[in-house]
């Protein structure tokens, strides 16, 4: 099924003849706005919509088989109900992808604000999620840049910054996870810095500088100077549990 209704249309003339039958066609519960168009100050010329309909459990939809559907305009994703209650959110096998749900924009919703009332479920991390996250990458985190600083000392440096550019997926979670927040894809991790600061000393423009370091060649001093303010925050956050299981290695990767 094609969506370019008409020779030349652009982008916004293609999403509202599909919005507009997409709510004329009752197996569609909802749908949702997701990527850059949902996110202000993000779209560019080659920005398309990326566009998630809902339908219903029971029976087929004329829409199902347009899930993976793209064109120049519009890139779809269509799910049932049932899934898309659990799209992204732990157990999930696409759990990797709730930060699409972050700050999607419901343009339709035949459930009388159900469709928003899942979507708000999945925009941040409950205590639980959050606590178990942050722990969970902490750990990880800690190993990492333990790997790397080893590697570091013993002369290979070349393999020492595989893992502390490893290690930079890892701290991102855990500090996101420490404010209760989804991590969010990388091209929107300025954004968000920016638009909703995590906090003193998180800053963009303090923060992503020393990632990219860590990444250009996995500088020891940038990473031990990193691991110290993920300590604290971690600390202040009741997961000194977790760094105090590594004993006096910690010692070894703090500045």
């Amino acid at each position: 099924m094609e969506y370019h209704l008409m020779p030349g249309a652009d982008a916004e003339t293609t999403l509202a003849a599909f919005l507009t039958r997409a709510e004329a066609d009752p197996t569609v519960l909802g749908v949702v706005l997701s990527g850059s168009r949902a996110h202000d100050g993000m779209p560019t010329v080659h920005s398309d919509f990326d566009v998630h309909v809902v339908t219903g459990d029971e029976g087929p939809s004329a829409f199902d088989a347009l899930d993976g559907y793209r064109s120049d305009h519009l890139d779809l994703v269509v799910l049932k109900l049932a899934e898309f209650r659990t799209r992204g959110l732990p157990g999930d096998p696409q759990s990797w992808s709730r930060y699409a749900y972050v700050h999607a924009r419901v343009l339709a919703d035949r459930l009388g604000g159900g469709i928003a009332d899942i979507l708000d479920r999945k925009r941040t991390l409950t205590a639980a999620e959050a606590a178990e996250q942050a722990a969970g990458y902490l750990d990880a985190y800690t190993n990492q840049i333990y790997r790397s600083l080893k590697s570091h000392r013993d002369g290979r440096g070349a393999l020492a910054h595989f893992d502390a550019a490893e290690s930079v997926p890892f701290a991102l979670e855990v500090l996101f996870a420490l404010h209760g927040r989804v991590r969010p894809y990388n091209k929107f991790l300025e954004w968000e810095l920016s638009r909703r600061p995590l906090g003193r000393g998180w800053a963009a423009e303090r923060l992503l500088p020393r990632l990219r370091r860590i990444l250009a060649d996995g500088d020891p001093a940038v990473q031990r100077g990193l691991f110290a303010d993920v300590e604290r925050a971690a600390r202040a956050g009741g997961h000194g549990g977790v760094l105090d299981s590594w004993g006096i290695d910690l010692e070894f990767l703090r500045p």
